[in-house]
C-alpha cells in the first residue's frame, strides 16, 4: 500500500509534473487519508528537496520545478479537504510591502510553506500596511512573512511592523520577513522575529516559531 505514497514522494523530489496528478488520484481511490498524502508523501519529499537544496546538489530551478510538483498535487487534494478534516501546522500570511510588485521569491517560499504543512494566505504584491493589519484581525495567523526585492522599499516592513504595534496587533503574531535587500542584521533593527535568506530557511525559521509558540 505505502508504495503509491512512495510515488507521490518520487514524483515530487525527480520533478515529474505530468504524473504527478495521476498518482494522487490512485492514492486517493485506493483509500488513503488526504493527510496521510500530505505528510507521509509530499511534506517529506519536500523536506528531501530542503536537503538536497543545502548540499548543493540541485539548484533553485531544480528545487522551483519540485515545488511546482508539489503544488500540481495539492491542486488535486484542495478540491477535497472539506470532507477531510486536515490540521495544519499553522497559518502564514505572505505579502510583498507597498511599492513593491516582486513575486517570484514569494511564491516560492508559499509553495514550499505549504509543502512543509502550513496553510498560507497570500496577499499578493504592494501590500499595504493598512491591508496587513486588516487581515491579521481577521485571520488571526499565527506568522506573517513580508518580502521586498527593492532597497526602496525595503523600509515598508519597519513601517508594517510599527503600524501593527499602533493598532496593538504585533504582539498577536510573528513577523518574518525576506528578499534580496535584507538580512539578518536589518530584520532585529526593524523587530523582526527572524529573517529567511531563502525558501529553504524561511520554511525552518517557520517550523521553529510555531514550535516556541
Amino acid at each position: 500500500m505505502n508504495n503509491y505514497l512512495e510515488r507521490i514522494k518520487e514524483a515530487v523530489v525527480n520533478r515529474k509534473q505530468d504524473e504527478i496528478d495521476e498518482l494522487v488520484k490512485e492514492a486517493i481511490e485506493k483509500g488513503f487519508h488526504l493527510e496521510q498524502i500530505i505528510n507521509d508523501a509530499l511534506i517529506v519529499a519536500m523536506d528531501i528537496i530542503g536537503q538536497k537544496y543545502e548540499w548543493g546538489q540541485i539548484k533553485i530551478p531544480e528545487m522551483l520545478d519540485s515545488a511546482n510538483t508539489m503544488k500540481k498535487a495539492l491542486e488535486v487534494i484542495k478540491p477535497l479537504l472539506k470532507t477531510q478534516e486536515i490540521i495544519a501546522k499553522g497559518t502564514i500570511l505572505m505579502g510583498t510591502v507597498q511599492g513593491d510588485i516582486h513575486d517570484i521569491g514569494k511564491n516560492l517560499v508559499i509553495m514550499m510553506l505549504e509543502g512543509a504543512g502550513f496553510h498560507v494566505v497570500d496577499l499578493g504584491v504592494d501590500v499595504s500596511k493598512e491591508k496587513i493589519a486588516q487581515k491579521i484581525e481577521e485571520i488571526k495567523p499565527d506568522i506573517i512573512g513580508l518580502s521586498a526585492l527593492s532597497t526602496t522599499t525595503m523600509d515598508g516592513m519597519k513601517t508594517a511592523i510599527e503600524y501593527l504595534e499602533k493598532k496593538g496587533l504585533r504582539n498577536m503574531v510573528k513577523v518574518i520577513i525576506g528578499g534580496a535587500p535584507v538580512n539578518a542584521l536589518f530584520a532585529i533593527k526593524i523587530g523582526a522575529d527572524g529573517y529567511g535568506a531563502d525558501a529553504i530557511e524561511a520554511v525552518k525559521l517557520a517550523k521553529n516559531l510555531i514550535e516556541r509558540k
